[in-house]
C-alpha cells in the first residue's frame, strides 16, 4: 500500500467515526509513525509503506477513532515552540494558554522568581524559563503524577536550566514557601455541571482534577486570590487564565483583593482568556 493510500484509509476510517479533524489526525498519525513529515503526501505519496508501519498506523487509528486524544497517541504536544511529554495525568496544553505565556513575558525579567500553581505538564512554568534568563521557577502540583510529567519535561527542554526550578506536590499554597514575583497558573475553571457535555477526548481522557472548577467554576480563583499576597512581593504580577466567560468575574476577585492595573486579556478569536494585575504596595 502506497504512503497516500493509507492516509486515504485512516482519514475515512476517522471521519465515520466523527473525528473533525480526520484528515489532519490521519496525516499527522502517519507522519509520527512513519517518521516522516507533510511534503510525503504533497510530492504524491507514491512510496510504499512497509507491512510494519502499516499495522502500527492502523492500530493508532483504532484507538484515535475511539475517541484516545491524539497527543496522548504521539506521546507529545507543541507548545511555545517547544515540544512537552504528556499523558492522560496532564492536561493537554492548549494554544490558548500561550496567551497567558505570552502576558507573563511582558512583566518578565531576568532574576525573577516565578511560581507557577496548578503546573500540570509544566507548559507554562518550563517555557517561561525557556525564554528568560536566570530566573527561578517553583512548579506546584497536588497530583504527584502530573509532577513527574512536568519534571521529565525539564529535564528534556531546560538543560542545565532545570536546575532552577523546584516542584512541589501540594494543595495549593499548603507547602509554598518563599515570596515570588511573578504567579501564572490555568488552574480548573469548567463549573461541574459542564463536565459531561466536554468532548470525550477531555471528558473520558484527561484529568477531572485538572478540569473542575466547582459549582460556578471560580472555586480555584477564590483560593488562590486570597492567598496569594503572602506569596507575592509588592509590585509582583498574579496572572491567571480563564474560561471564555469568566473575565469580570475573576477582574472583580482582583480589585475587591486590592490588585492594581487589573486587565482582561482576550484571546486571537477575540474572546476573554487572561486576566492579570498587579499587587499594591500598600498592605
Amino acid at each position: 500500500m502506497t504512503y497516500k493510500e493509507l492516509h486515504l484509509q485512516g482519514q475515512e476510517t476517522l471521519r465515520q467515526a466523527g473525528i473533525e479533524e480526520a484528515s489532519l489526525d490521519a496525516r499527522l498519525l502517519l507522519e509520527f509513525v512513519c517518521g516522516t513529515t507533510r511534503n510525503e503526501l504533497l510530492l504524491g505519496g507514491e512510496r510504499q509503506v512497509t507491512e510494519d508501519e502499516t499495522f502500527q498506523y492502523l492500530q493508532f487509528i483504532e484507538k484515535r477513532a475511539k475517541r484516545i486524544p491524539l497527543q496522548h497517541l504521539t506521546g507529545v504536544q507543541n507548545f511555545m515552540g517547544l515540544d512537552f511529554e504528556v499523558n492522560e495525568h496532564v492536561l493537554i496544553p492548549r494554544q490558548d494558554t500561550e496567551i497567558l505565556v505570552e502576558e507573563a513575558m511582558k512583566h518578565l525579567h531576568d532574576g525573577m522568581r516565578i511560581l507557577d500553581m496548578c503546573t500540570g505538564s509544566g507548559c507554562i512554568l518550563i517555557s517561561l524559563m525557556h525564554y528568560s534568563n536566570d530566573c527561578t521557577g517553583v512548579g506546584v502540583d497536588i497530583s504527584a503524577e502530573a509532577l513527574q510529567v512536568a519534571k521529565t519535561n525539564a529535564d528534556k527542554l531546560l538543560a542545565d536550566k532545570a536546575k532552577r526550578i523546584s516542584f512541589v506536590e501540594s494543595d495549593l499554597f499548603e507547602y509554598v514557601e518563599g515570596q515570588f514575583d511573578l504567579l501564572v497558573s490555568n488552574p480548573p475553571y469548567i463549573c461541574s455541571e459542564v463536565i459531561e457535555t466536554l468532548m470525550p477526548e477531555v471528558r473520558e481522557h484527561e484529568p477531572l482534577s485538572a478540569l473542575d472548577g466547582a459549582e460556578d467554576g471560580l472555586y480555584f480563583y477564590r483560593r488562590i486570590v486570597a492567598e496569594a499576597d503572602t506569596f507575592l512581593v509588592a509590585g509582583g504580577v498574579l496572572a491567571f487564565e480563564i474560561g471564555y466567560d469568566q473575565g469580570c468575574a475573576v477582574r472583580d476577585l482582583l480589585t475587591d483583593a486590592g490588585y492594581l492595573e487589573v486587565e482582561v486579556i482576550k484571546d486571537y478569536a477575540g474572546l476573554d482568556r487572561v486576566v492579570c494585575g498587579i499587587k499594591s504596595f500598600r498592605k
